[in-house]
C-alpha cells in the first residue's frame, strides 16, 4: 500500500476510522502538502481497506499519496507509545472517541430533543477518555508529535491541560459555524463573501446551538466583521436568524464533511506552517474556540481589536456553563452544571456533579452503560 515517499513533507498519522476521518482522509490526500500518511487502529484489515479506497480513489484523479497502517489500541499505553515511537509521525489528528456526538441523533426526534437539553458537557468522559490515553502515550513515546483532536476539543483541551497532556489545538466546532456566518454578513451587508472575514470567539455550544434555533440562546459570545479590511457592523439577530432558514444545511453523517473541511483546514495550515486564518477550538488548551493563526507548532491566536485574550476565555468559559460544564479545577477535576446534570438523572440515571481525571474511564463506562439501556427503549 506504498509508494516512495517524500520524507521532507510531514508524516500524518489519523488515528480512529470513523466517518470524519475517512473523509479527512480523502481530502488529505488531494493535496501533495498532506498526502504522506499512516492510519492506526484496532481493525487493521478495515483501515487497510479504507485507506486504499481512498487512495485509489486519489489516484484515479491524479492525486498520487501514500498511505500506511498500524495497529494500535489506545487502552494499551505502552504499545502506543512504541508504536509512536517507531512510526514517528509529525502531526497526529485525533478521530476516535468511545461515542461519536452523532448516536443520540438517531433517538426518535422527540426524545433526542428532550436529552439534547442536557447539552453536550455531560458526555465529556466518551470522548476525554481516550484522548487522556493518547496524550499519555504521546508523552511516553518521547516524539515531538503535535495533535490535533476532534472529540468535543472545547472541553478536552482546558481538561487535559491542566495536567500538561493538551492536545495542541482542537478543529470543529467554532469552524463549522464561521462559512455560513460568513455567507449570511455577506448577503446583509450586500458584499461579495470574498471580501469578508469574521473572527468569532464563542464554545461549542454557540455553534450547535445558532443552526438549530436561529438566534444564541444562552451562549456567550464575540463576532467582529471586516469588509475589505474595513470593520463592518451586522445586525446579529438578523445574521443569526438566516442559519435556521435560507442557510439552513444538512446535519448529522451528512454534517461531518463541513468538520472535515475545518479539520483539513488547520491540517494543511500545520503542514505548510502557512500561518492562515482559521477558527479552532482549545489552541494550546484554552476553553472554547478562538480565531486563529495556523503554523508549523500549532497556532496562536488572532483576536479581533478590542478583544483581548482573558476576555475571549471568560466569554468562553461562559459559554461553556451553557453547555453544561460549570467549571474545571486546577487538577483537572470537571464540575458539571446541575441544571444540565438533572436531565441526564432524569432520563438516564446517570448523575455525575464532579469528575475528577483519574475517573474519567469509569464514569465513560457508566454512562455508556445506562445510555444503552436507555436507547433500548426506542429501539
Amino acid at each position: 500500500m506504498t509508494s516512495p515517499t517524500d520524507s521532507s513533507k510531514p508524516l500524518i498519522m489519523l488515528v480512529g476510522m470513523g466517518d470524519l476521518v475517512a473523509k479527512v482522509l480523502t481530502m488529505l490526500l488531494s493535496d501533495p502538502a498532506t498526502n504522506r500518511i499512516v492510519l492506526a487502529g484496532r481493525d487493521t484489515e478495515t483501515i487497510r481497506r479504507r485507506g486504499n479506497l481512498a487512495l485509489f480513489t486519489a489516484t484515479n484523479l491524479g492525486h498520487h499519496g501514500t498511505v500506511d497502517t498500524v495497529h494500535v489500541d489506545l487502552r494499551d499505553v505502552d504499545a502506543t507509545a512504541q508504536t509512536l515511537a517507531q512510526v514517528r509521525p509529525d502531526i497526529i489528528f485525533m478521530g476516535g472517541s468511545l461515542q461519536s456526538w452523532r448516536v443520540i441523533t438517531a433517538l426518535p426526534k422527540e426524545i433526542f430533543d428532550e436529552l439534547d437539553e442536557a447539552q453536550f458537557g455531560p458526555w465529556l468522559p466518551m470522548h476525554l477518555t481516550l484522548n487522556l490515553l493518547l496524550m499519555q502515550a504521546v508523552r511516553e513515546s518521547g516524539v515531538d508529535a503535535k495533535v490535533v483532536n476532534a472529540a468535543f476539543p472545547d472541553a478536552v483541551g482546558p481538561v487535559l491541560d491542566k495536567v500538561g497532556l493538551a492536545p495542541t489545538i482542537g478543529v470543529g466546532n467554532v469552524a463549522n459555524i464561521v462559512p455560513a456566518l460568513t455567507l449570511g454578513a455577506a448577503h446583509l451587508l450586500d458584499a461579495d463573501p470574498a471580501d469578508v472575514e469574521l473572527r468569532l470567539t464563542a464554545q461549542h455550544y454557540f455553534s450547535h446551538y445558532v443552526p438549530r434555533f436561529g438566534d444564541a440562546g444562552r451562549g456567550a459570545y464575540h463576532l467582529g466583521v471586516r469588509v475589505a479590511g474595513r470593520p463592518a457592523e451586522v445586525d446579529h439577530a438578523a445574521l443569526f436568524a438566516q442559519l435556521d432558514n435560507r442557510l439552513k444545511r444538512l446535519g448529522g453523517v451528512d454534517g461531518q464533511l463541513l468538520t472535515a473541511s475545518s479539520a483539513v483546514r488547520v491540517l494543511h495550515g500545520m503542514a505548510t506552517d502557512s500561518g492562515v486564518l482559521a477558527h479552532a477550538p482549545a489552541p494550546n488548551g484554552l476553553p472554547g474556540g478562538y480565531p486563529v493563526r495556523v503554523h508549523q507548532d500549532g497556532a496562536v491566536l488572532d483576536l479581533p481589536e478590542g478583544l483581548g485574550s482573558d476576555e475571549a476565555i471568560r466569554l468562553n468559559e461562559e459559554c461553556q456553563r451553557a453547555d453544561g460544564i460549570d467549571r474545571i479545577g486546577e487538577d483537572g477535576t470537571v464540575y458539571f452544571a446541575e441544571p444540565e446534570m438533572a436531565i441526564m438523572k432524569r432520563l438516564l440515571g446517570y448523575e455525575c456533579p464532579s469528575m475528577k481525571l483519574g475517573d474519567v474511564a469509569e464514569w465513560a463506562d457508566e454512562l455508556d452503560a445506562k445510555y444503552r439501556v436507555f436507547a433500548a427503549r426506542f429501539a
